[in-house]
């Protein structure tokens, strides 16, 4: 068995790809195995390694984890990416579920039948709902919490770079979060991540978008 993790998913961002900015961001090289036919996932389906029928799928310390919540707090904590004691932990999930929240908006506009409408409802919603919430606790600190880098911290760069994407300038009304990325851009490990040939990927396009239909045999 390989030493470094073994990553199954598709040749795309989804929901692995703040995985792999969490081992990124953790010095930790891994492996991918990209889905790329149905015969594929039901191999995995007859070898039990797929305990709810769904990727992503990590397969790190002997074990086959999936979940992508369950799959990060694993690596958080085997990395010390997840607060020093009960109470920042708290802190950190609370933080983290609102930034999965508005990820999981940004990684599903491909589904939705009205993306202009859609990517509406996201940039009001970032602007008024979650990046206030992140500007006001950037107020001082340099980490979201505890003074220190946590997983937190990782999903929020993610973000701020998705939402940058998609709404050029949306974060200058914002100073803190935007100092904060710039502060996070700095970390070496954050700053290869982003460079050409890097093991970043591109946002889901129909192609995959198509491709993972096939392979789940969904019809919608």
């Amino acid at each position: 068995m390989s030493e470094k993790p073994v990553l199954y998913y598709f040749n795309a961002r989804g929901k692995m790809e703040t995985i792999r900015w969490l081992l990124t961001v953790a010095e930790v090289d891994f492996d991918e195995v990209f889905l790329t036919s149905r015969d594929q996932y039901l191999k995995l389906l007859e070898n039990g390694d797929l305990l709810f029928q769904q990727v992503p799928m990590v397969e790190i310390d002997g074990m086959k984890l999936v979940q992508t919540r369950a799959i990060l707090n694993y690596i958080a904590e085997k990395y010390n990416l997840h607060g020093k004691d009960l109470k920042d932990r708290a802190m950190i999930d609370m933080y983290s579920e609102g930034v999965k929240d508005l990820n999981e908006m940004i990684i599903m506009l491909i589904m939705s039948p009205d993306p202009k409408a859609k990517l509406e409802e996201i940039e009001k919603k970032a602007k008024e709902r979650y990046l206030p919430v992140f500007e006001k606790a950037l107020t001082g600190p340099v980490y979201l919490v505890g003074g220190k880098l946590s997983c937190a911290d990782v999903y929020l760069l993610e973000c701020t770079l998705m939402l940058e994407e998609k709404f050029a300038g949306i974060l200058k009304d914002f100073g803190n979060v935007k100092s904060f990325q710039g502060r996070m851009l700095q970390i070496p490990a954050v700053n290869r991540f982003l460079l050409p040939g890097s093991k970043r990927k591109l946002p889901l396009d129909q192609k995959t978008l198509a491709l993972a239909k096939e392979v789940f045999n969904l019809k919608f």
